[in-house]
């Protein structure tokens, strides 16, 4: 049987070893994670950091479907609010035009209908964070102005798409007068008939300018239906990312994460494993010192 004549090497390692492994299971308690750096198991670290650009990515797109969804709603609301004071105009045009109506109130009702213009053109220009919703991609300035008995579009026909997801975008936007200028279907242009009519008392035209707004209201309602279906698109789309960042913060678990049990276990072996080596070494030590003075 040989003897180890100088055991303070391995004495030492042993202390090192333990005192490792004891880290090793506090900083596992701590973070909550098996693997804190790459060395730790090189091949679960990598996996992570996939994981983990994916993450981000999905974090920046339901910040995306948020902004989208609060802004669609801004601009259905407003339509809503369009197709009401429509309705209000349509009403007043029949009103007017069944021939009873008095010329003193037909220049009321010319006022009324005005001010449902200046309505619809103030909804017309409904901003979101600082940006014109129907300007099409000229958001910077207001798209509709009123000028003497009429309403001059200054945005344009562009759309903007934003990626809500991996390889898929979503139309953004509808340029403004796609809804409200339409050829047929002119919500500001019957408006402005109808006041028109109503101030010239002109019975005929009165009429003919609210069947037109009946057409604007139809257009309204059809350009309604592109945010309708947009918020639902959104809605689905938000629970799909949510889902995703579900799944993937349980792969992250499972590749990364600590048995916080197994690591417990570990940290009380490895601390009544130092304690044993240092107690060895508090023996043997000393008596190896003593040699070396002999």
């Amino acid at each position: 049987m040989r003897i180890n004549p100088d055991p303070t090497p391995d004495i030492l390692n042993a202390i090192w070893q333990t005192q490792t492994q004891e880290q090793t299971a506090l900083e596992q308690l701590s973070t909550g994670k098996r693997v804190n750096r790459p060395s730790d198991d090189p091949a679960a670290a990598a996996a992570e950091v996939q994981n983990q650009a994916l993450e981000g990515r999905i974090d920046q797109y339901l910040q995306s479907v948020g902004s989208l969804t609060a802004m669609f709603q801004t601009a259905d609301s407003s339509l809503n609010s369009v197709v009401t004071s429509l309705n209000q105009a349509i009403t007043l045009g029949t009103e007017a035009a069944n021939g009873t109506s008095s010329t003193a109130n037909q220049q009321q009702i010319a006022q009324q209908v005005q001010g449902i213009l200046d309505q619809v053109v103030q909804l017309a220009n409904t901003s979101f964070q600082g940006s014109y919703i129907f300007a099409g991609t000229n958001t910077a300035q207001a798209p509709f102005v009123q000028n003497a008995g009429s309403v001059t579009y200054n945005g344009n026909s562009g759309t903007n798409s934003v990626t809500i997801a991996d390889g898929r975008t979503l139309q953004s936007n509808l340029p403004g007068n796609q809804i409200f200028q339409k050829s047929g279907a002119d919500v500001m242009g019957s408006l402005q008939q109808l006041v028109t009519a109503l101030q010239n008392g002109d019975t005929a035209g009165i009429s003919s300018a609210t069947s037109s707004l009946g057409g604007a209201l139809s257009q309204i309602s059809a350009q309604r239906v592109f945010y309708g279906n947009a918020l639902s698109q959104l809605d689905a789309d938000q629970s799909s990312l949510n889902q995703q960042n579900l799944n993937l913060k349980a792969q992250d678990n499972t590749l990364v994460g600590a048995d916080a049990a197994k690591a417990a276990t570990d940290l009380s072996k490895a601390q009544l494993a130092n304690q044993s080596a240092l107690a060895a070494a508090a023996k043997i030590m000393p008596l190896t010192l003593l040699d070396y003075l002999k």
